[in-house]
């Protein structure tokens, strides 16, 4: 295109820049259930099955360009062999984020995936320091890809609003 200059935009114009910048973190709610120790399981007859379960929550706050995400884990570990739980961590990780310059329609998007995304080594690091510190192997769970969770809860709230009848006046 003739219009278009080094940057790729049209007419001159150049998009707002981008900017996301962490002003706070910190663990809003932390539990863990060691069921091991409370009924005596040994260690022999163990057979662990995890299970990882994400929910994403943001808000925006009251100042202007400032919003609160939430990433809530909760961790499941049953004996295989009886389906008995072992232990069951749940944590709800927040961040104080700053976001600036991302269009209205694409910001939904980017506060449940781009935010999430920093905030996970910090999550991962309590989920492994946590299990561990509870007298079992510290959990390094995997990568989370928010991407695919995102698209998975829209898919899902889709369908859910096509099922609902609407009411008609």
């Amino acid at each position: 295109m003739a219009d278009e200059n080094e940057t790729g935009t049209q007419n001159g114009a150049t998009p707002p820049a981008v900017k996301m910048q962490a002003l706070a973190q910190y663990v809003r709610d932390l539990s863990f259930e060691n069921v091991v120790a409370q009924k005596g399981i040994s260690g022999a007859e163990v057979q662990p099955d995890i299970q990882v379960g994400v929910s994403l929550d943001a808000r925006q706050r009251p100042q202007p360009n400032t919003y609160d995400v939430i990433a809530k884990f909760k961790v499941t570990s049953t004996n295989k062999a009886n389906n008995e739980t072992l232990f069951l961590l749940e944590l709800e990780y927040g961040g104080v984020f700053l976001v600036e310059g991302v269009p209205a329609e694409q910001l939904h998007p980017f506060l449940l995936i781009e935010c999430p995304r920093l905030l996970f080594p910090y999550v991962r690091r309590i989920i492994s320091d946590v299990t561990q510190d509870g007298g079992f192997p510290a959990l390094n769970i995997d990568n989370v890809d928010f991407l695919a969770l995102y698209r998975s809860e829209m898919a899902r709230r889709a369908q859910l609003a096509a099922a609902t009848p609407t009411a008609s006046a």
